[in-house]
């Protein structure tokens, strides 16, 4: 666990690696292939956008550690904080919604899986885990189930990560 306790964490050798994002980069940078950056300067923009939107507008906000600060802390019951972070997953997918369609592709940038699907497929687990609504994000869903058809991202089915919840 990480000096922060929180997880992910990667470790490398002697060193320790936290935060998804870094994480991933990282991994690009030192295992280039396949490439999870596109090659312009443009790309690179718009994938990191993405998947920023995703990993700090989206997914703070339905943390665990702020789930269990509401239900935990502030008492507030279950349903109501379901309810709480349906909206926020429903409402940040739409955003990504935008952003897809504008550019449409296969995966969230080109014909190959990104940084911004890496961060995207969690997510969308986690909107089915809390039975969010998606059917009025199928620029989004298409995405998603393009990279289920791949195994690197079939293996993280939650089914297939029992111990990850």
């Amino acid at each position: 666990v990480s000096a922060t306790r929180l997880v992910p964490l990667l470790r490398d050798g002697d060193h320790v690696l936290t935060q998804s994002m870094a994480i991933i980069e990282y991994l690009d940078e030192t295992h280039p292939q396949p490439a999870l950056m596109p090659s312009d300067a443009l790309g690179r923009a718009r994938v990191r956008a993405l998947a920023q939107y995703i990993a700090c507008e989206i997914h703070p906000l339905n943390n665990l550690r702020v789930l269990r600060y509401l239900t935990q802390s502030l008492k507030v019951p279950e349903e109501d904080k379901d309810r709480w972070y349906r909206h926020w997953v429903e409402t940040g997918l739409e955003a990504v919604e935008r952003q897809l369609a504008a550019q449409p592709a296969n995966f969230c940038h080109g014909d190959t899986p990104t940084l911004a699907d890496c961060v995207l497929v969690p997510q969308i687990f986690n909107a089915q885990r809390f039975k969010c609504r998606t059917d009025h994000v199928p620029q989004t869903m298409r995405v998603f189930e393009a990279c289920m058809r791949l195994d690197a991202f079939e293996k993280t089915r939650p089914e297939a990560c029992p111990d990850a919840f």
